[in-house]
């Protein structure tokens, strides 16, 4: 390659909408059918922990009828073609950036497939359930969460993530509403450190004028053919 470009790529529920997951919220601000309040905050873990239990089990399962789409598998190519220069940042909570094939990537809501003990703070691997309370496997407490990020809580990996954006030159957002921060105010922190910025998005976002280049359409589509049309540029003359 002439030379490496410095890329940072965030990725939202749009991205995996075409493999089958539900996006973050239906048309009546339901999150798969349960309001937020009552699944997705730590008041809510409090006061009906066997019901928060069962919708994020019932998640983490739904993972296995899932796969990859050519969006995330286009990232890993990229991944391959520019090594430590890539770095991903999801919004989803889900693992198909990583059975994409990607392996520089920044989870900074958390992830289905994490349990995260209340009592030690330890965070583990958990394929299964949690609603049946089992010990946290170093303390033995009966103490493990989903290891997500509730609202009111703070999200993951945030020091990382604006040290990369502060150094980056081109910074993509794939997938994205726009409207949830703070990444959606990852772009203008990009562009104030000189960053190109470039929306792919299926339609434009509540943020998309704040883009040098917005393109539209599926996420399947968009995000080879940009691959595609970067690894051009930067490739063997």
């Amino acid at each position: 390659m002439d030379r490496l470009v410095r890329i940072v790529v965030l990725t939202g529920a749009g991205i995996s909408a075409e493999s089958g997951v539900p996006t973050f919220r239906d048309a009546e601000g339901l999150w798969h059918g349960h309001r937020v309040e009552d699944v997705a905050t730590p008041e809510a873990y409090d006061r009906q922990p066997g019901l928060v239990h069962r919708f994020y089990d019932e998640r983490r399962a739904a993972l296995s009828s899932v796969e990859p789409n050519d969006a995330h598998r286009a990232l890993a190519r990229l991944e391959d073609a520019v090594g430590d220069e890539l770095l991903v940042v999801t919004q989803n909570i889900d693992d198909l950036h990583e059975r994409g094939g990607s392996r520089r990537v920044l989870h900074m809501h958390g992830r289905l497939r994490s349990a995260l003990c209340r009592g030690c703070r330890r965070r583990f691997e958990w394929t299964g359930t949690l609603g049946d309370r089992p010990p946290c496997p170093r303390c033995g407490r009966r103490e493990l969460r989903p290891d997500v990020v509730w609202f009111g809580e703070l999200p993951y990996e945030m020091d990382r993530i604006h040290d990369a954006l502060a150094r980056v030159e081109l910074f993509v957002s794939v997938g994205t509403s726009g409207a949830v921060h703070p990444a959606a105010g990852f772009v203008l922190y990009a562009a104030a450190h000189g960053a190109r910025t470039v929306e792919l998005n299926l339609v434009p976002s509540a943020g998309s004028h704040l883009f040098d280049e917005a393109r539209h359409g599926p996420a399947s589509r968009l995000v080879p053919a940009w691959v595609d049309e970067l690894l051009g540029r930067v490739g063997p003359s």
